[in-house]
């Protein structure tokens, strides 16, 4: 099966976790490519099982036996395991194929050290993509080829939107704005639940009508093409409910405290990416 650049596309899934099974179902479900054209490499049988029968494609134990069949290669293994699993794969990756890591706080760096392999893609997705609504923000060295860049895209296109970056630290960005985000609005979605089930509502209405009003705000803010505050202002009447409820939150200071949690998620990623250069530089001394 070839992709739309026209070239053949085969994709290795190195630790055949969540995020796998996602992108996994995306690029099924989009038809972006068959079956026949994946592999995944996961340590437990019954893992291995599951995804044969889920979806058809062809799973191994070794890691290294799986990168062996070529195609892109992406690195989808939880962080305190990345270390080992890159050692496995040193020198094991040909010209021409394209690592592609999704795991946060892996710096290129230490991604290209660890590999051994200068053909990098780092991926930041989010927790939508499951659903085939997610943001995929990403960056690529200059020496993968366009070709490839393609390829990329067109995988991350079958998980939602994919925007790429021409500089790694919007990676880190991304990482606390968009990587992180889904937690900062299921948070405010649980507590207006909260508050509406504090007000009298049984919870399943609140949840209903919650989801329905982030939702539908979603697409209208999408669709109108306004300015937020454009947006949030047609609805704020001079004394009315959204004026007094503005003000509540505004002096609770919830523009600050969004901020301020944005902040510290994007310092958590640079305190990763430190320790991933640490370990990449230890690693070398070894």
């Amino acid at each position: 099966m070839t992709d739309s650049a026209g070239t053949d596309l085969r994709l290795v899934m190195v630790g055949a976790g969540v995020m796998a099974e996602a992108m996994i179902a995306g690029v099924l479900a989009r038809g972006t490519v068959g079956p026949q054209s994946i592999v995944a490499s996961h340590p437990r049988a019954d893992r291995r099982e599951r995804l044969r029968e889920r979806f058809g494609i062809e799973t191994v134990e070794g890691n290294r036996e799986a990168v062996e069949r070529g195609g892109l290669v992406l690195l989808t293994v939880k962080p305190q395991v990345l270390g080992t699993v890159i050692r496995q794969l040193h020198g094991r990756l040909s010209p021409g194929q394209v690592a592609v890591s999704v795991v946060a706080g892996a710096t290129i760096a230490s991604l290209r050290h660890g590999l051994g392999h200068d053909e990098i893609v780092r991926v930041m997705p989010n927790t939508p993509a499951q659903i085939g609504q997610g943001m995929s923000v990403w960056t690529a060295t200059v020496d993968v080829a366009e070709t490839s860049r393609d390829q990329v895209r067109t995988v991350l296109a079958a998980l939602g939107e994919e925007l790429e970056v021409e500089e790694e630290k919007y990676v880190d960005m991304a990482t606390a704005l968009s990587g992180t985000g889904p937690t900062y609005v299921f948070l405010m979605m649980e507590a207006l639940i909260d508050a509406g089930v504090h007000m009298g509502f049984p919870r399943r209405i609140a949840e209903q009508i919650v989801l329905q009003t982030v939702s539908g705000s979603v697409a209208f803010a999408r669709d109108s093409g306004k300015h937020m505050a454009e947006l949030r202002n047609m609805v704020t009447s001079p004394g009315g409910t959204s004026a007094e409820a503005i003000y509540q939150m505004e002096k609770g200071g919830l523009r600050t405290v969004l901020s301020r949690a944005v902040y510290a998620a994007y310092q958590r990623t640079a305190t990763l990416a430190e320790r991933s250069e640490r370990e990449a530089g230890d690693a070398k001394g070894d």
